[in-house]
């Protein structure tokens, strides 16, 4: 160390002294000493890009696997139901074919008292079984008779012979395939099954016709666009009908020519459904741009195979907006990179602190004590400050229950200037104790900030009598109950006592008296009812209203967070559930069925043991 530079840091009195000694001690790099900070700043702020631009990607990531799941469970839904009605079906031609009436015509087709008795049994059983049409084609594809030979579209003496579900029928005894109808033109999914005489020759085909236009209506409200493409890829199901008979890729020549041959669209114009995929999610899901009936939109492009059938089913949803759950993240990660690239610096200047300290310890012995005395102080500080504004935070979070009993003081301060300049000092005196009563309470709220300042267990634990909970309880809620003209009934035991924070307990019971009275504001009769008993080692409390009760399919949704049947504005669904967690954390339960005229809630808690 040079003179000079020990005389500055005999001299020194304070943290520029020592800084200067640093920079004479250790001999830095004039070049780093210019452009450190600077250096500093360009890496944590590259840090700090890198972070966000990660958090971006990965919550959009997770938002489209979430959505993708959701799509996949709809999905299998829809699959659920195409299945359930073709299975429901696919027997009906098997048990045909073994009529001895169908073989016996199959043998002899110019019987015609036979074909009128066929006629009438298929129109019989075609409307038992609930199909569209049933007929019989001999082993050349005409049909002999029908379930629909009295309509104007009867397929009697038409030859199906060149559709693939007749020659599918011939190869392996059975056949599906869906197209559309040439006579009918109305699109239909055809079950078929071979007729075979004793010696296993071919008689005939048996095949029902299930036309699918009432699952697609059932479909039509619901979201997303939903397509189901065959083995072409061409849209042959959609709850949209502009997006039906699409093609979702190139046919090609040869499919095109095989399709005319087989006529399975009729005439429809199979138009193409131009896509661009612009992200990958997973094997069945990618994000794409369409140029769909609806214009060039982006949607979130779902697959699921049904192999049985050889179809496949789509469904588009246009993605939710992202920008939320990115911004929540890249919040997250700038707070997370922020907090260790400080403290990064922290522990670097620690440790720069710390040598500096080694290298002049013998020399400033004096300067070194005094400058710790000083950190030390500043930490203890920095301890208690922390300790006020944990103290600041749980007093903002208990404001809410101090503002209740604060205006129930300002509305009896009301009435006892009135009362005092009535010459009514009695009753003013009543209203001066309840002012009393609630700033008793208000010092029983206060003392959640008292334990924590003086690191004592949080919570309260003491002998609470539920007559004097609901009494304070009415007490808040008596204005409303006067004024909504509500008859209250009460069965109360004065000895039933339980183990517990009183005014967390008369919250839950504010909570349910509020929402009993909320269910009656419309009922033409308002009896509200309640009880307190002791029954063994527990007491109970129940909440009666006759405001008409909760829907059977809603009681176990009721103590949910969030869930609420109040209109937008409202409520906010949360007073039950906190309630609900109230009563579980002093080891209890809440419980809601209902009565007679309404909702009954009941309240069961452990009796207080004996002092």
């Amino acid at each position: 160390m040079s003179l000079s530079c020990f005389r500055e840091a005999r001299r020194g009195a304070g943290f520029a002294t020592m800084a200067r000694l640093s920079d004479c001690e250790l001999h830095m790099p004039v070049f780093f000493q210019r452009y450190r900070v600077v250096l500093t700043a360009l890496l944590i702020g590259l840090g700090l890009l890198a972070s966000i631009w990660l958090a971006g990607r990965y919550a959009e990531s997770r938002a489209w696997e979430e959505r993708s799941g959701e799509a996949r469970g709809q999905l299998q839904l829809y699959a659920q139901s195409i299945h359930t009605l073709v299975e429901r079906f696919r027997s009906v031609p098997e048990l045909l074919a073994l009529d001895s009436d169908i073989k016996r015509l199959l043998r002899s087709p110019d019987d015609q008292l036979l074909r009128d008795l066929l006629n009438r049994r298929l129109e019989q059983l075609n409307a038992a079984a609930g199909s569209n049409v049933l007929y019989l084609l001999d082993g050349r594809g005409h049909t002999l008779v029908a379930s629909n030979w009295r309509d104007w579209s009867s397929f009697v003496g038409n030859n199906y012979a060149f559709r693939p579900y007749f020659q599918d029928a011939l190869r392996q005894s059975a056949g599906r395939y869906f197209a559309v109808g040439v006579t009918t033109g109305i699109p239909g999914y055809f079950l078929s099954h071979v007729v075979r005489d004793l010696d296993g020759s071919v008689l005939g085909v048996l095949v029902v016709k299930l036309e699918l236009e009432e699952l697609q209506r059932e479909w039509a409200g619901q979201a997303g666009v939903l397509l189901v493409a065959d083995s072409y890829s061409v849209v042959i199901l959609s709850n949209r009908p502009a997006w039906r008979f699409r093609a979702l890729e190139d046919l090609g020549e040869a499919a095109r020519a095989e399709l005319i041959e087989v006529r399975k669209y009729a005439e429809q114009a199979l138009q193409p459904l131009p896509s661009e995929v612009r992200r990958q999610i997973d094997v069945d899901a990618d994000w794409r741009r369409v140029d769909g009936p609806d214009g060039r939109r982006d949607y979130l492009w779902q697959r699921l195979d049904m192999p049985e059938e050889g179809w496949t089913l789509h469904l588009l949803l246009e993605p939710l907006s992202l920008a939320g759950n990115v911004r929540t993240y890249r919040l997250a990660a700038a707070g997370v990179w922020m907090t260790l690239a400080f403290l990064l610096l922290f522990l670097a200047q620690r440790r720069k602190t710390q040598r500096l300290q080694t290298g002049i310890r013998e020399r400033l012995e004096q300067e070194v004590s005094a400058r710790t005395a000083e950190l030390r102080e500043a930490q203890e500080g920095l301890v208690h400050a922390a300790k006020m504004a944990a103290l600041g935070q749980m007093s903002a979070a208990m404001a809410h229950e101090i503002n209740q009993p604060l205006t129930a003081m300002q509305m009896q301060l009301g009435s006892v200037r009135l009362l005092l300049d009535t010459a009514r000092p009695e009753e003013a005196r009543n209203g001066l104790e309840r002012i009393d009563n609630l700033l008793q309470r208000i010092a029983v709220l206060t003392r959640h900030l008292k334990t924590f300042a003086r690191k004592s267990p949080a919570g309260l634990s003491e002998r609470v009598r539920l007559a004097d909970v609901l009494e304070q309880a009415l007490l808040l809620l008596d204005a409303r109950i006067r004024r909504d003209e509500v008859l209250l009934s009460c069965e109360i035991d004065a000895e039933a006592l339980v183990a517990g924070d009183a005014i967390r307990l008369e919250q839950v019971l504010v909570n349910l008296l509020h929402n009993a009275l909320d269910a009656m504001s419309a009922a033409p009769v308002r009896h509200l009812q309640v009880r307190i008993a002791r029954e063994d080692d527990q007491c109970v409390l129940q909440v009666s209203d006759s405001g008409g009760g909760i829907a059977a399919e809603h009681l176990a949704q009721v103590f949910e967070p969030f869930y609420t049947t109040k209109p937008v504005g409202q409520g906010l669904g949360l007073g039950l559930a906190v309630s609900y967690g109230i009563v579980r954390e002093l080891g209890g339960s809440l419980e809601v069925a209902n009565g007679e005229d309404g909702a009954v809630f009941t309240l069961r808690l452990p009796a207080a043991p004996d002092p």
